[in-house]
């Protein structure tokens, strides 16, 4: 789906942002009848002002001017009330709107396929569910029922102006046309400045996300000074956009109040003239009364009827508060049109994400009591884009409660064989099975709560160790949290920090060591109990007493579970029932660890040869 520019699809936005409105429409319909009543109840004050000043200031009534006022407080008290309701209900009805929104969106998103991360930035994604939601919520505070009550006011203003005398509204109205072309250049102007604000905006916001989290990479390569050229230039370009739309309105709201001043100037000048022609007209009335009839008293009747409509001073005054109601409505409503419009642009770029196909499909029913934990691949080919394959018709086949281990130089295809067993990615060709059921039979959640994974990017949330490891799970104990831990050896560790458990790791786990986050995600993994577990270089990151740690505790909990283990390091797979070496998305052997040794100018003998003297791996 592309920008939103057409009228079409604008209306199919609108539909589509409505449907969300669908549980508030009470508040819906009680805001627009709100907005029908204030334009309605607008156009009372200068009625009532006209009728002040013509019935009771110029003929001294005291008593009825006192009248008109408590009336004309009345009315604007009514209106401050009503304008009170009508913002809070209409504020109330946007936020309720991108509350849901951003749910769907958020739920949307943490269900698409890592596909589409692989290849949409971050910060943009951000941008969605933040900033392009917010301007929804304008389509309501300030866009559809605000333009709605605008044009009604508009309509209720020039329709009272005409009722009351049609000669002196026509003359004032003259400059009208050039104000509502006006209008128009400046909306088509600032829609596509406000595009160009939103598109730097998501720009910015990537750019901050991209630097601020490598900012250890920016540091540690010296590269503070040129990231800091490029960030000035990617706000220059936001800067410049929120200029251009500056300029704008500094050009329209000028002219604005030129053709606001002309039409007061011609309202005065034009009241003023019928004021005296109406005091000429009387004069000769009289000097002609009593005439006999004839072509003067012909000539005389036909002028007053012509000019001598009664036009006071009271409806001027009412014509000139008119003309500030009628000005202030389309002078805001270029304004509005274009918040409704990036409204809708809004809605387009948020529909675009919860349009993404790019979703595990979950149509799977099944979820056993019991995994065993068997896994087998089948002729399995697999490609992160077309037909560029990183897994070239593999076929493996691991025992519950046995040991794969995955071996290989970067790029091999280990880790995409983990990913596609937890669907994060979808096979091309073949089958993979779990107790002998083709994987995407299984409910995804299911699946993936019964496969626990540590990859070596460990990834921990600004939240407390104790919340980490069970990620807020009620069912998980803080006894079980612990009782993992110590299977694990990092009780003690944990219980010597601030808090204990309580400890606030901070953002990726910034208060902690490598090997002491390594320790967490490890424990987050086991505390579910898993019937699959996944090794993902779980011991890059952490020193040799760390590691032994580690291997002794997985040694121990690996008992009666399936494990696949990948690994750099060969020192921790020694003990796999069984080992692949992958190349180049092909198995090239297998075996235990002993077999693999025999095979001369083998893969895995390169692999230790390369690594024997500082892994310390024995032969026996």
């Amino acid at each position: 789906m592309s920008e939103v520019t057409g009228k079409a699809l604008d209306w199919n936005l609108l539909k589509r942002v409505m449907h969300y409105v669908k549980p508030y429409k009470t508040t819906f319909i009680i805001a627009a009848s709100l907005t029908i009543f204030l334009a309605a109840n607008a156009v009372v004050q200068p009625i009532l002002i006209q009728k002040t000043l013509d019935n009771y200031i110029l003929k001294d009534d005291y008593n009825g001017l006192l009248f008109m006022v408590e009336l004309m407080l009345s009315q604007l008290a009514l209106q401050t009330i009503a304008q009170y309701y009508q913002t809070y209900l209409t504020n109330t009805l946007g936020q309720s709107v991108i509350r849901d929104l951003r749910i769907d969106v958020f739920n949307h998103i943490t269900s698409l396929r890592l596909k589409y991360f692989d290849h949409t930035p971050i910060g943009m994604l951000i941008t969605r569910t933040v900033s392009d939601l917010e301007t929804i919520a304008d389509i309501f505070s300030e866009g559809l029922i605000s333009i709605i009550g605008d044009l009604l006011l508009v309509i209720a203003v020039i329709g009272i102006m005409l009722f009351t005398d049609w000669k002196l509204a026509l003359i004032t109205l003259v400059p009208m046309p050039l104000l509502f072309l006006s209008t128009y250049v400046f909306k088509e102007a600032i829609k596509s400045s406000f595009q160009e604000v939103r598109t730097q905006v998501a720009q910015l916001n990537t750019f901050l996300q991209e630097h601020i989290s490598g900012i250890s990479i920016i540091q540690v390569f010296a590269r503070e000074d040129q990231e800091m050229r490029k960030f000035k230039s990617v706000n220059k370009k936001y800067r410049d956009a929120n200029i251009r739309s500056n300029l704008y309105y500094s050009i329209f709201f000028p002219v604005v109040e030129i053709l606001m001043a002309v039409c007061i100037g011609l309202l005065v000048w034009y009241g003023c003239k019928r004021i005296l022609l109406d005091e000429q007209v009387k004069a000769i009335s009289a000097v002609s009364h009593g005439l006999k009839p004839g072509q003067f008293t012909q000539f005389v009747v036909f002028l007053k009827s012509i000019l001598s409509e009664k036009i006071t001073p009271g409806v001027i005054t009412g014509f000139i508060v008119l003309l500030n109601m009628l000005f202030r409505p389309i002078r805001q409503l270029a304004d509005k049109f274009n918040t409704l419009q990036m409204g809708m642009v809004g809605a387009d770029r948020i529909f675009r994400v919860l349009d993404t196909d790019e979703v595990a499909v979950n149509n799977g029913k099944l979820k056993p009591a019991h995994l065993s934990g068997e896994i087998e691949f089948k002729h399995v080919w697999f490609a992160y884009n077309d037909e560029n394959w990183v897994l070239k018709d593999i076929n493996l086949h691991v025992k519950p409660g046995k040991t794969l281990a995955l071996v290989g130089a970067t790029g091999a295809g280990k880790s995409s064989t983990i990913n596609i067993l937890n669907r994060f990615y979808e096979i091309a060709k073949g089958n993979v099975l779990v107790d002998g059921h083709d994987i995407r039979e299984y409910d995804v959640n299911y699946l993936r709560s019964r496969i626990a994974t540590v990859i070596q990017d460990v990834f921990l949330f600004t939240d407390t160790i104790g919340n980490n490891i069970s990620l807020n799970n009620p069912a998980i104990t803080r006894e079980q949290v612990i009782a993992a831990a110590k299977d694990v050896g990092a009780h003690e560790f944990i219980e010597r920090l601030p808090g204990g458990y309580d400890y606030n790791v901070m953002e990726r786990g910034a208060t902690l060591s490598a090997g002491q986050a390594q320790l967490i995600s490890f424990i987050r993994a086991l505390v579910y109990n898993p019937a699959i577990l996944i090794l993902d270089e779980a011991t890059s990151s952490v020193d040799t007493e760390t590691e032994m740690l580690i291997q002794n505790a997985i040694n121990k909990l690996m008992e009666g579970r399936t494990a696949i283990v990948i690994a750099h390091r060969l020192s921790t797979i020694q003990k796999a029932d069984k080992i692949i070496v992958l190349d180049h998305g092909e198995i090239k052997e297998t075996g235990t660890h002993q077999q693999l040794l025999r095979i001369e100018d083998g893969y895995y003998r390169k692999l230790y040869d390369l690594q024997f003297n500082s892994a310390g791996i024995s032969r026996e």
